[in-house]
């Protein structure tokens, strides 16, 4: 019986703990606009073998298929906990390549608009430190952008937050295995 008991409070213990990827606490659960998320996968961007953050993927419930993921029009969270110093322009040059090598020309032309907010919105944060955390909210209105718990600004439109998600999760994601890891495979 305290073989049992001891089993289970083990059981119990090791599945109450947060995930932890390169010495960041990834959370299990969230909420975004009142609604619970759950970690659907958690990562690490990588470029030229640099570890840039460790991404995590918040959704209603969990899911493996990424067009599944970003036609979905529920809530979702994107967490990216820097593990190094980026300017604002190379974080963005990393984005902007995820958006064109994921999205159409039609598609691009039609969030031109949102595209010009987020890009001034990422720029006014000049740069990300070590430490830092950009925290996307993607709700039916939009996208929210915070850094470090403090509101950038807004993204309207739906379309905008699918162009977002194939950033990572499109068929030429930034990183191939972060989309795998984001998606729980």
């Amino acid at each position: 019986m305290k073989l049992i008991i001891t089993m289970l409070f083990c059981i119990l213990t090791f599945s109450a703990q947060a995930l932890e990827i390169k010495g960041v606490k990834v959370d299990e659960s969230t909420q975004v606009s009142g609604s619970s998320l759950v970690l659907n996968g958690a990562g690490v961007r990588t470029k030229m073998m640099f570890k840039v953050y460790v991404a995590s993927l918040y959704l209603a419930h969990k899911q493996t298929d990424a067009v599944a993921v970003i036609s979905d029009t529920g809530n979702k969270r994107i967490n990216m906990h820097f593990l190094r110093a980026l300017s604002a322009e190379k974080l963005l040059h990393g984005m902007d390549e995820g958006f064109t090598d994921n999205n159409s020309a039609a598609e691009m032309t039609a969030i031109d608009a949102q595209m010009k907010s987020f890009r001034q919105l990422m720029t006014s944060a000049k740069e990300v430190k070590e430490g830092d955390v950009i925290v996307l909210d993607l709700t039916a209105a939009g996208t929210q952008v915070n850094l470090n718990g403090k509101v950038l600004g807004n993204i309207e439109g739906a379309a905008f937050n699918q162009a977002l998600l194939r950033v990572w999760l499109g068929s030429h994601p930034v990183d191939g295995s972060l989309k795998k890891a984001l998606l729980g495979q």
